[in-house]
């Protein structure tokens, strides 16, 4: 991957050589950083856009990593190569972002074939009953607390507890807690509002 080398050289030489004083620690740390923003977003972007053929994604993950470094400042470094780590960052959460891809892909993927087999052998009742089901489910999700709907959303759309407490900004640890306590309120909120018509 010579583009690799070649962009990561261009980052660092790139520009006026921000060190990581500039970007925190003084009371110019806003211009500095957005000085640091204006000379190496693009580059940064380029960048991901060729590991991960999509420019909306990599720009996406060029802003958080941008975020990133907003909201934590660096730790001391032994060269305070900004540049340097906002590449790596970038880079590593591009990857992160591939396998998060393919994984959902594979999902995806093995979804289809089910929905497909399942829908072979239904016939119309069965069709409709499982529509009115998916209704009810929606119901119950739209009628539960936001944070706990949205974790079973993600958590059944086959995303990982580290994707979930990222898109929730909770901590890791916490995703299971809050996936049970989500879990338990689902199944009570589903029981009051369609128990006696399921038979539960």
């Amino acid at each position: 991957m010579p583009w690799l080398h070649q962009m990561a050289e261009g980052l660092a030489s790139a520009g006026t050589q921000t060190r990581e004083s500039d970007v925190t620690g003084n009371s110019s740390a806003d211009e500095s950083f957005e000085e640091l923003f204006l000379n190496h977003y693009g580059r940064i972007v380029a960048a991901l856009r060729r590991l991960l053929g999509d420019r909306g994604q990599a720009e996406e993950v060029a802003n958080e990593t941008f975020l990133k470094l907003y909201r934590k400042p660096l730790p001391q470094i032994s060269d305070g190569n900004v540049p340097g780590w906002l590449y790596r960052t970038a880079m590593n959460q591009g990857i992160d972002a591939l396998r998060a891809s393919a994984r959902r892909r594979k999902y995806e993927q093995v979804a289809a074939v089910d929905e497909a087999r399942s829908q072979q052998g239904e016939d119309a009742y069965e069709q409709v009953l499982r529509t009115e089901r998916q209704q009810r489910v929606r119901a119950v999700l739209a009628d539960l607390n936001l944070s706990h709907g949205q974790a079973l959303i993600l958590r059944a759309g086959g995303h990982s507890y580290k994707e979930v407490a990222d898109a929730l900004g909770i901590s890791r640890g916490s995703v299971g807690t809050m996936l049970i306590r989500a879990e338990t309120a689902f199944e009570k909120r589903y029981r009051e509002l369609f128990g006696g018509e399921e038979g539960l």
